[in-house]
């Protein structure tokens, strides 16, 4: 079977040199009865090419187990693995089979290797030395015949030199090793499993495919896909599902550009899946009450400072400080409302000048007026909930707000 009719048969894309070395070399490996050790991130496809070794094997007739280490109860790691007897310990009402068991004449696919405790890969070294191993609480040797297969996404030489990683194992498991590159190293693939995935997941929900324009294909391959293949797959067919539209006669793709595709990128690594954008948030609707009035403070006080600096730069001296909070409270004491015939003051201590704080005096109007639209326009309770007297606030109301 040439390269590409495999890459067919197992659902393979991509044309990286690193990519097809690694099945070539999994095909060499695969009639021998060498245990495998592959090497590569989560999310490269590491299940596919144990499988490739299965099927390319004298036991492809057999079995072929998936073992996630990493899954598997640390107390129970070693009844998984080997089986246990009946009254072997609490819990274990009757006699149980384990992998090696299970998986004898066929092959079995140890994925997150790494994660297994020090005590089982003991006893795993010996069912890969003479094929013997002894179920939980009972004293009899068994004998399988079974090959392993082992993955894991951790630079386990490291790991044998933290004491993590029995180093006697990994020199039986390391003699074969096939090596993934991830995503990001096979830049030139991206785009083709992009296009998979959308036409895949387009075809099963009647949907328009997506494609992309070149500037977006850039902006596809920029990204780094910490999570490889599976995040680029979730990535897509979420973006297909909230972009795309249903199949017409005159509708059958829809194409993106880098400005169309940018809001959906995740933002940061280990964000598989895009969030759909809404633009740009009101200044201040994300935030509570006490987050609301620190924000305020901080703006105040950021405010007191530039006039501060500017007055000294001018040579000029600061105009007189409004008055003590408790003496504009006093004026506003009582349930009733502002009146609002009563004329606008402007004061000139707390008037902005127009060279430095356009963007202060924008951002205090957008925190008043969440606080009014919350508050139904109620002025004594936006005054509160932003930490500010009624008087300050109907200074400074959005020109929306203030009477004609």
């Amino acid at each position: 079977m040439d390269l590409q009719a495999l890459k067919n048969k197992y659902d393979i894309i991509g044309n990286d040199p690193a990519l097809n070395e690694a099945l070539e070399t999994a095909v060499k490996f695969a009639p021998t009865g060498l245990s495998v050790l592959i090497l590569g991130e989560s999310g490269v496809g590491k299940e596919n090419v144990a499988r490739i070794i299965h099927q390319f094997s004298p036991r492809r007739q057999g079995n072929f187990f998936v073992v996630n280490c990493g899954a598997l109860p640390k107390e129970l790691v070693n009844s998984e693995l080997f089986g246990h007897v009946k009254g072997s310990f609490t819990g274990a009402v009757d006699n149980r089979k384990g992998y090696f068991e299970e998986a004898d004449g066929g092959t079995l696919f140890l994925d997150e290797i790494a994660e297994l405790p020090l005590e089982s890969q003991a006893l795993l070294l010996r069912v890969l030395q003479s094929g013997e191993y002894r179920k939980v609480g009972s004293n009899k040797v068994e004998h399988t015949d079974v090959r392993v297969v082992a993955a894991t996404n951790v630079h386990l030489y490291e790991a044998v030199k933290r004491g993590k990683f029995r180093e006697d194992l990994y020199f039986r498991l390391s003699a074969a090793q096939i090596r993934i590159p991830p995503l990001r190293d096979r830049k030139s693939d991206i785009y083709l499993l992009f296009r998979k995935f959308t036409s895949d997941f387009s075809e099963v929900n009647g949907m328009c495919k997506i494609s992309l324009k070149p500037d977006a294909i850039r902006l596809l391959e920029e990204y780094r896909w910490p999570g490889n293949i599976r995040q680029l797959q979730g990535f897509t067919q979420s973006l297909t599902a909230q972009l795309s539209v249903k199949v017409t006669p005159t509708l059958q793709r829809i194409e993106l550009s880098a400005q169309d595709l940018r809001p959906f990128m995740p933002r940061e690594e280990g964000e598989p899946i895009p969030m759909l954008y809404e633009g740009p948030q009101t200044q201040g609707s994300a935030f509570n009450q006490d987050e609301r009035q620190a924000i305020f403070k901080a703006i105040f006080d950021l405010k007191q400072e530039v006039d501060a600096l500017k007055a000294r730069i001018d040579r000029r001296e600061l105009p007189a400080p409004p008055q003590p909070a408790m003496q504009e409270e006093a004026e506003w004491q009582g349930d009733g409302e502002f009146d609002d015939s009563a004329p606008i003051v402007h004061v000139q201590a707390m008037q902005e000048p127009q060279d430095h704080s356009l963007s202060v005096r924008r951002t205090e109007e957008d925190l008043i007026r969440q606080a009014l639209q919350k508050h139904h326009g109620n002025r004594k309770k936006a005054a509160e909930e932003l930490g500010m007297s009624e008087r300050t606030l109907y200074r400074k109301l959005p020109p929306e707000y203030r009477k004609k």
